[in-house]
């Protein structure tokens, strides 16, 4: 069983346009009129950073863009770990389709079009340079989420959020959803109280495996983590025992 929208929305097309330096992948009932420009602040009415109670140590520069009707995200890679403080943002070239822009594009198309919790993909680019590329991907904006991180911050929690939170990470791994970097900030939780999943950067669509307990750890150190950051963190064991009872709940009843 894998947990959706419920009426699976407007399945999303990919369009393909070359620019000078690159290639540009976007939906045109999404943004239309998809360009270089859109992934410039002068593009856009508005423009402000993502802000949050506890700040991600995520890879990408992050901004909330507005047309005035809808709003975007935009997020610009970035290399994170050692090699990133020599080579801030280029990629070797290894072809198009293995681009980290085009490669998460089509995870989120894939996973929109099922109608499961995640951003629906807006416009993707890479440019060349060489042997290297530079990449950025707009996802739609989901409204009124905030990130697991800020809600335990903010002392929100319960065993029935945890249980949820672990029945729907079940039914993600159920999909063959390899989240690559699953963590608090990436976990995120809308006014109603249900899940979406947040950056599928380097996200793969496998087979189940041992994958599926590491995407897990990772979280689970993750939650550490901010607790030992943040005293206001609302976290406890118990929390994640209750986490794993709904996994496990889901997992047998799929």
């Amino acid at each position: 069983m894998i947990d959706t929208l419920g009426d699976i929305p407007r399945a999303i097309h990919e369009t393909r346009e070359e620019t000078p330096d690159g290639v540009l992948l976007f939906d045109a009932s999404i943004i239309p009129q998809a360009s270089a420009q859109s992934f410039s602040a002068a593009g856009w009415k508005s423009v402000r950073p993502v802000e949050d109670v506890l700040h991600s140590g995520g890879r990408g520069n992050t901004l909330i863009l507005g047309d005035g009707h809808d709003e975007y995200v935009l997020r610009h890679f970035r290399r994170g770990g050692l090699v990133g403080r020599f080579i801030r943002d280029r990629y070797l070239w290894l072809g198009e389709d293995r681009t980290r822009s085009f490669a998460e594009w089509r995870v989120l198309q894939k996973l929109a079009n099922l109608g499961m919790r995640v951003p629906r993909p807006a416009v993707a680019r890479y440019c060349r340079r060489g042997p290297f590329y530079t990449a950025d991907i707009i996802t739609v904006r989901v409204p009124g989420i905030r990130s697991l991180s800020a809600r335990l911050a903010e002392g929100a929690g319960g065993g029935a959020l945890w249980r949820h939170i672990g029945e729907a990470l079940c039914r993600f791994h159920d999909a063959g959803v390899n989240h690559a970097d699953l963590n608090a900030h990436n976990v995120q939780i809308d006014e109603a109280g249900r899940m979406w999943l947040l950056d599928f950067d380097k996200a793969r669509i496998m087979p189940a495996a041992a994958w599926r307990q590491k995407n897990l750890a990772r979280l689970h150190r993750s939650l550490r983590k901010i607790r030992g950051l943040d005293q206001r963190v609302r976290y406890s064991e118990r929390d994640w025992g209750q986490l794993l009872a709904g996994y496990f709940q889901a997992s047998r009843s799929a």
